[in-house]
């Protein structure tokens, strides 16, 4: 009784500190992310997972979940489907992140400091270019682009002219960057 106690404090504590993050159930999970999988009533299938790199997750009495690309909304529908083949009541599951860490975006070139940077809220280009220390004095501001892939692993580049947006121009080119975008200053 105790170790169920425990169990579901844990599990609301987990639910009320990601309540932030529900108000926003478009955000895509990624691999490298930390998700917690409660099924109500169910302690043995209480379980912390991570999305592996080829976005699966293993999960039992299920096997192999595509996660990468679903919100947990989605992934919850899946669980529930397939646990119901093999449970008595009908389940109910709930997915919550625990760590966003498969969410980053990168800046290479000529900025202050170039890298991998986390992103755990949507970021737009000129706040990824703060991120990485703003351009050295040698970027050029009005050549900059972001780097995307597409679903099917086609990459397009974005053209982003810094020069134009800080003076207040052009401002919808400041667009919300996405999950493994690539930011090129040259």
């Amino acid at each position: 009784m105790k170790k169920t106690a425990f169990t579901l404090t844990v599990m609301m504590a987990l639910l009320s500190a990601f309540a932030a993050f529900a108000a926003a159930p478009s955000y895509k999970v990624n691999p490298g992310d930390y998700l917690s999988i409660y099924v109500w009533n169910e302690e043995s299938l209480v379980r912390e997972v991570i999305i592996r790199p080829d976005g699966y997750i293993s999960f039992p009495l299920v096997g192999e979940v595509e996660a990468a690309g679903q919100t947990t909304g989605q992934i919850e529908l899946i669980l529930a489907e397939a646990l119901g083949k093999f449970l008595k009541d009908e389940p109910s599951v709930t997915v919550a992140p625990i760590e966003l860490r498969g969410n980053k975006i990168y800046v290479l070139g000529k900025v202050n400091r170039p890298g991998e940077y986390p992103i755990n809220r949507p970021t737009d280009v000129m706040q990824a270019l703060a991120l990485a220390g703003g351009l050295n004095t040698f970027g050029a501001e009005n050549s900059i682009n972001v780097l995307r892939r597409n679903a099917d692993g086609q990459q397009h580049a974005i053209p982003f002219r810094y020069g134009d947006v800080k003076d207040g121009d052009e401002l919808q080119t400041n667009i919300i960057l996405q999950s493994g975008d690539v930011v090129v200053v040259p």
